[in-house]
């Protein structure tokens, strides 16, 4: 079923304005307390996005890339940055994991006013009734820091999730699946409604490399790009395989030697790259896909990372493109299908947006989408509580200890930005 809300402006087309803009200082220092608006933003670029002009909810990235298709179509662009990759009109979304399993919805917003930031350029892009207002937008109000968070625990008890990555090590061997990813949750409350401006701040400032993002309740640091088209280029960035340690003095080289060297985290890592591969093949015609991973270091974990780029063979988006990479064995396991089962019949948790695709489309295809990591799910009925979540990829020689133990790692970027866990 697909739902469709367009605010009328009285006529069938649209307007929007481009302009550049001298560098306004913090992007996120601009977002309103309540109302629509949104960030995605990686070492300082980005933008952030205020009001909405459209909004489309749905079961399908492929229904939301023939209505963005359509949307964009109606509008008519004047600007100052003919060319410049990521300026104009965007689309913005969260997606649920599987649509198929989930009383979530899928989300993609028009905003009516961006502010963005990318290779030294500044812009701004005002679409409808204020397209004819060049002023920026006043900052929001002052942002308010969360009183009593408690974290309460989740879904499952720990003992309950061990047992079901128990579970799925049996399948794995018997040859059911090859890999399985499990996720499992927190309940976090505060005293007041959240402020998601502060949760975004201090993840910013935690973790500056990853895409940190904030779209419709969905807030959270990721490290993993599902993909990115830039022109007729194209990157995913496939992130699977971990090391952590609880001893701020341990050796990064060391850790990084034992990750690089394991087994079963190499294991893991190839099925997702395999995976992330060959659902990118028939949209090109020349791909680059190293034949060893790199190691990615963030502050609180380590993953093996591979950056596989493409040439992309026609005009398929980057919401194309995101729909025929989600979901990757990164995040779901390999068979997919046999995986999705898996996950439905031991997880007895509705994942809802989490491990979804989240990111940005523009009106010549191009765009970024991130997969919603290491963040959580503010809804508008519980604005004084957020559901976290973390996950593990599940191999053969997988320990239910240590993934426990690694999703509890996964988390420590939310828990420090509400203030329960050491910075």
């Amino acid at each position: 079923m697909l739902t469709r809300v367009i605010l009328d402006f009285g006529s069938a087309r649209m307007r929007a304005t481009t302009v550049a803009i001298d560098d306004p200082g913090p992007l996120e220092r601009f977002l309103p307390e309540s109302g629509p608006c949104s960030a995605f933003i990686r070492r300082g670029e980005g933008f952030v996005a205020l009001g909405e002009v459209a909004r489309f909810e749905t079961d399908r990235l492929e229904a939301a890339d023939v209505w963005w298709d359509e949307i964009s179509g109606q509008i008519d662009h004047d600007t100052e940055m003919l060319g410049e990759h990521g300026t104009g009109p965007i689309a913005v979304g969260t997606f649920t994991f599987d649509p198929d399993r989930s009383e979530e919805r899928s989300v993609l917003t028009v905003p009516e006013v961006i502010i963005g930031r990318r290779a030294g350029l500044t812009w701004m892009t005002k679409l409808g009734a204020s397209r004819r207002d060049a002023s920026l937008p006043s900052p929001g109000e002052a942002v308010r820091a969360p009183r009593g968070v408690t974290a309460n625990g989740g879904s499952m008890a720990d003992q309950v999730w061990t047992d079901i990555v128990g579970a799925a090590v049996n399948m794995i061997r018997q040859g059911e699946v090859h890999k399985v990813v499990l996720a499992r949750d927190l309940i976090a409350r505060a005293e007041d409604p959240f402020d998601l401006r502060h949760l975004l701040r201090r993840l910013m400032a935690a973790y500056p490399m990853t895409w940190t993002y904030l779209v419709d309740g969905m807030i959270g640091a990721t490290p993993e790009l599902l993909v990115r088209r830039e022109g007729g280029l194209v990157t995913s960035r496939v992130l699977a395989g971990t090391v952590w340690s609880d001893d701020d003095a341990a050796d990064p080289l060391r850790l990084a030697t034992r990750l690089a060297g394991s087994p079963k985290d190499v294991s893991e890592h190839e099925f997702a790259v395999e995976s992330v591969a060959e659902a990118l093949a028939p949209y090109c015609h020349a791909m680059n896909v190293p034949e060893a991973p790199s190691v990615l270091k963030l502050p609180n974990v380590m993953h093996l990372a591979t950056d596989i780029t493409g040439v992309v063979d026609g005009d398929a988006s980057a919401l194309m493109l995101a729909a025929a990479l989600h979901p990757s064995a990164a995040v779901c396991g390999t068979p997919t299908h046999l995986a999705l089962d898996i996950i439905a019949e031991l997880e007895s948790l509705d994942r809802g947006r989490y491990a979804g695709p989240v990111g940005w489309v523009d009106m010549a295809g191009d765009g970024e989408w991130a997969i919603a990591l290491r963040g959580g799910h503010v809804r508008p009925e519980t604005p004084d509580e957020i559901q976290l979540f973390a996950g593990a990829g599940i191999v053969a020689d997988s320990s239910p200890e240590s993934e426990l133990a690694e999703t509890g790692a996964k988390f420590v970027p939310m828990l420090q930005a509400l203030g329960l866990e050491g910075s």
